[in-house]
């Protein structure tokens, strides 16, 4: 037996019993009579004492070897600590011991293991297993495992069965780029990495299962964000005749049940906000409504001047700064450079600070009077002491551009408590977005989301207006989970293949397994998926997901750790047919 308790483990109620206790050695004090050593496990760390009265002289002596990160096993006796330690739990004990054991010595590690390291998140991801003993990051590790089991009992509980569905799939030519997989025994052909379980979910409705989920791993060969790593893991569900209505109530509940269990918040009302709301009123489609600052369209008290930038302009568009009039120029001159960043892109921006006596002070003082600036500060609901921030141009960049603004002031000015959480469902998205780069439309989600019933005349006359039957779950400025009611009948899911340009023979090629399904009695269903990292991140007052993923990769998509992706044997290429013409 390796260990009777943990390290964590023992109190005083264990003085005076014969214990043994394995671990990692965190540090050693040595005083030369005396030699305190801290043992730390998973758990917790224990402080051991090597005292040449009352411990053997060989023990001490190898007490003596001892480094940093060693691996250790020790007997001995709990006894009170003289020097009590409230930060730890076993602050009060320590173990005099009698038999020391050295399991494994250990080179000094790269950075210190300690909560506050001294390792570069570059050294710290080549050398991942010693990150994962700080507790910091093990802790995280710790917390998605709750998370995860709080999911499967929620979903449980609600008649939910989790069914395991295929890694090795076909590939499509909808949404981001698959990872692909070549074939060594069908030769020149090759499987794709799921981006999502979307059609076998399906399937399984078909199979009358009823109600599905998984915590499952899916690929998307992307560009990485802090927010996004090229395998994730989703929640994913599924649910057999339902509508809309049934499956934000099932998800509601289940975002309720995760906030009171893990950060004991009580949700009042989940708000809904139509796709069309949220862009004209945030700019963007997963809006963090926890602070105001909602966006004021400005064009027809804006545009009656000799001003050309806004004349020319497709949307004037401002937001009011919270106590920002106080800005000095110089501040404010630091937000403009920060708006023409390439990241953001705006070419300019025009401020007006709202005075503490109802007077105006603008940037454009030239073009415009106090009474045009009362009616941009009623339009945006500015009040005295507030700064009006502008900014125009065409329509769907000024709106990203004047959301990134807002979302960036808000983090300056402490609006995004991460303890504080606000829900919200956005629904009525466009079925279909223009691509201008293939000049066709796309399904803004998949090919099988349904259309509103009541939309589907307009797929031949005016397909951009068509709204899809979908919805996403935003909690603080994050989307955390989309789903849509699906296409469930042959005639209505090859219309919607038209119009996203497959021929008949190309949607019977890709997806013709599911067409024939659907000809043998398939049910009314629909579903969600939630993005299980960043639930997890947001749950734990982060928006990085990195930390709660026990081996991510790095900006590059590479493991820098086992260093991947890398060149394979010419033998393994010539056993899939794959010649590299380098």
């Amino acid at each position: 037996m390796y260990r009777s308790h943990s390290c964590g483990q023992l109190r005083t109620t264990d003085i005076n019993k014969e214990v043994t206790l394995a671990g990692w050695v965190q540090k050693t004090r040595d005083k030369g009579f005396m030699i305190w050593v801290d043992l730390r496990d998973r758990y917790g760390i224990t402080q051991l004492i090597f005292d040449e009265e009352r411990t053997p002289a060989a023990v001490v002596e190898k007490a003596k070897t001892l480094g940093r990160e060693f691996v250790i096993q020790v007997k001995g006796t709990v006894i009170e600590r003289e020097s009590k330690n409230k930060n730890i739990p076993t602050g009060d004990i320590e173990i005099l011991v009698s038999e020391l054991d050295i399991l494994n010595e250990a080179l000094v590690p790269p950075f210190t293991i300690e909560d506050e390291t001294d390792g570069g998140e570059d050294i710290r991801m080549k050398y991942r297993y010693l990150d994962i003993r700080r507790n910091p990051v093990k802790d995280s590790l710790m917390f998605r495992h709750q998370v995860a089991m709080k999911v499967r009992n929620y979903l449980s509980n609600e008649d939910f069965i989790e069914v395991e569905t295929p890694y090795l799939i076909k590939s499509t030519p909808e949404g981001a780029r698959d990872f692909v997989v070549p074939s060594r025994m069908n030769e020149g052909q090759f499987y794709a990495l799921p981006q999502s379980p979307q059609t076998f979910k399906q399937l399984l409705m078909v199979g009358g299962m009823d109600k599905y989920f998984q915590i499952v791993k899916c690929f998307r060969d992307e560009d990485l964000r802090a927010d996004r790593q090229p395998e994730f893991t989703q929640i994913d569900c599924e649910m057999a005749f339902v509508e809309q209505e049934d499956i934000l109530n099932i998800f509601e509940g289940l975002t309720r049940h995760l906030l009171k269990e893990i950060k004991d918040v009580e949700l009042g009302d989940f708000p809904r906000m139509t796709y069309d709301e949220a862009m004209r009123t945030y700019g963007n489609d997963k809006p963090d409504i926890r602070f105001g600052m909602k966006f004021g369209e400005l064009n027809q008290v804006a545009q009656h001047k000799e001003f050309k930038v806004f004349n020319d302009a497709e949307l004037v568009v401002g937001i009011a700064v919270p106590g920002a009039a106080s800005y000095t120029r110089k501040e404010i001159d630091k937000l403009i450079d920060w708006v023409k960043r390439p990241q953001v892109g705006a070419l300019g921006m025009v401020y007006v600070k709202c005075n503490e006596d109802a007077t105006y002070k603008s940037s454009v003082d030239k073009f415009y009077d106090q009474d045009d600036l009362a009616k941009w500060a009623a339009t945006t609901g500015a009040k005295p002491g507030d700064l009006i921030c502008i900014l125009s141009g065409v329509t769907n960049k000024v709106r990203a551009q004047l959301s990134a603004l807002r979302m960036e002031l808000a983090e300056r000015l402490g609006l995004r408590n991460p303890e504080e959480f606000a829900p919200l469902w956005v629904v009525d998205f466009p079925l279909l977005e223009w691509d201008e780069e293939t000049e066709r439309y796309h399904a803004m989600h998949h090919p099988f989301t349904s259309p509103k019933p009541e939309d589907i005349p307009l797929l031949d006359t005016k397909p951009g207006d068509v709204r899809a039957n979908a919805y996403d779950l935003v909690l603080n400025g994050n989307e955390i989970g989309g789903g849509s009611i699906r296409i469930h009948d042959k005639e209505t899911q090859a219309l919607m293949f038209d119009h996203l340009g497959f021929t008949p023979e190309e949607a019977k090629a890709q997806f013709g397994f599911l067409m024939d399904a659907f000809q043998y009695g398939a049910p009314p269903h629909g579903g969600i998926a939630f993005g299980f990292d960043r639930l997890v991140a947001i749950l734990g007052g982060q928006e990085t997901i990195r930390d709660f993923i026990a081996f991510p990769k790095n900006n590059s998509g590479r493991d820098v750790m086992i260093d991947a992706p890398a060149n394979i044997d010419e033998e393994q290429l010539k056993e899939l047919n794959i010649t590299l013409d380098l």
